[in-house]
């Protein structure tokens, strides 16, 4: 049991020096998850959508596997784009 106090001790100290308040840490993880599951939402909904369009117009042009390979693409290059763009928001903060 002393060496459990004797590095909780430790360690609050060396929270202290680093600047860590042990209620600012508290919420971080909860804000980090809620962030996380943002990002990888924005990113499955844009390939979803992509991929749902391009399997829209092959339907209506007639050009099966061609349009979806392409909007799938379209689609995950929009989500990388907008994971960049939240991450990028996130850091400000």
């Amino acid at each position: 049991m002393k060496n459990f106090k004797e590095i909780s001790t430790r360690l609050e100290i060396a929270k202290k020096k680093i600047g860590i308040s042990p209620e600012k840490d508290k919420g971080s993880n909860a804000a980090s998850l809620g962030n996380a599951l943002k990002i990888s939402t924005e990113l499955v909904a844009a390939v979803i959508v992509g991929s749902t369009i391009g399997f829209l117009l092959d339907n209506w042009f007639g050009t099966k596997p061609l349009l979806i390979i392409i909007f799938f693409f379209m689609g995950a290059a929009a989500g990388i784009l907008n994971v960049f763009r939240s991450a990028k928001r996130m850091h400000k903060k």
